[in-house]
């Protein structure tokens, strides 16, 4: 793979905030649900979500930083041992004379793949195998309530049935131990780094564990109140409105916002009342209205006044 920092359009210093934003834009342009059917654009998604999973977590950046790992996670050679960090003193007197007509680099090569096999009295180095990135985008509903989906790994088809815990917020990442590639010399399985996405809904909003809503309500429900029906993340329910209400007023629905991590409990649901009049003039209610004023006249801007 290509440098993790070109591959996401940053600076050797950037922020992580900075690396996280580049990847979000990135894995939002070239997610396969948005492009299907475009395996060069399922190849960059792939790449981004790779570069991600190098320089997104801090110590794996800060791994790649120092040469620990290769762009691709694997593990470097040590300093001074391989990788042409070190001259091989080939053709400075004293040499790899002896050891066949390879040279240097093959002599490396054949030491290294001893080790790797096991080979010559070296025991193998155990190596946890590489993680994967992949990406999953949620309704808002179910951020809030928790869902189920599932996976689909690529190769073989092969499935894997993902919970979505509720209450997780946008831009969270879920990690499921153990179900990335395997490992080497005995050393334990990668991981699959699930980063999500929550929808935006036209209707709910989210403030911390609450839920937040404007309800547009008749003239006559804000004068003389009443009972109406009210939408919520578990479905359509009936709320009360007081006589006399503003826009504005805001009424609480208890126990229907989002569910909170650790507990049964979940935030309320605050509905924002809004009176909305007829979309077209009314003559009668014209004509109401204005004999009424002629003798309730009252300043609906009084505490400006106070301000003063």
């Amino acid at each position: 793979m290509r440098d993790p920092y070109s591959v996401l359009g940053v600076s050797k210093s950037a922020t992580q905030k900075e690396i996280k934003t580049a990847y979000r834009k990135l894995a939002k342009e070239f997610h396969p649900d948005a492009n299907p059917g475009n395996d060069k654009i399922a190849d960059k998604f792939k790449e981004v979500s790779s570069a991600y999973n190098i320089i997104g977590d801090e110590k794996q950046r800060a791994r790649f930083d120092r040469g620990e790992i290769d762009a691709n996670g694997q593990e470097q050679a040590p300093f001074g041992f391989g990788g042409g960090r070190q001259s091989s003193g080939a053709g400075a007197g004293g040499g790899f004379h002896g050891f066949g007509q390879g040279g240097a680099d093959d002599i490396f090569s054949e030491i290294f793949g001893n080790f790797r096999r096991g080979g010559g009295g070296a025991r193998s180095r155990a190596q946890k195998g590489r993680d994967r990135s992949f990406a999953i985008t949620v309704s808002f509903k179910e951020a809030a309530l928790g869902a189920k989906r599932r996976l689909t790994l690529g190769e073989g088809g092969k499935t894997l049935d993902v919970k979505i815990p509720a209450g997780i917020t946008d831009g969270k990442q879920i990690r499921l131990k153990g179900q990335g590639e395997p490992g080497s010399g005995g050393g334990a399985s990668g991981d699959i780094l699930i980063n999500v996405t929550v929808q935006t809904d036209p209707v709910f909003t989210r403030d911390g564990d609450n839920i937040l809503i404007e309800l547009p309500i008749s003239l006559s429900e804000a004068v003389l109140g009443g009972t109406v029906q009210v939408p919520t993340v578990d479905g359509t329910v009936n709320m009360k409105i007081p006589a006399g209400s503003n826009t504005g007023t805001t009424l609480r629905m208890k126990g229907k916002g989002v569910a909170r991590k650790g507990d049964d409990s979940r935030g309320d649901q605050m509905v924002k009342l809004k009176v909305v009049l007829p979309e077209n003039q009314d003559d009668d209610l014209y004509k109401l209205v204005e004999d009424w004023s002629k003798t309730h006249q009252y300043d609906a801007r009084a505490k400006f006044a106070k301000g003063k």
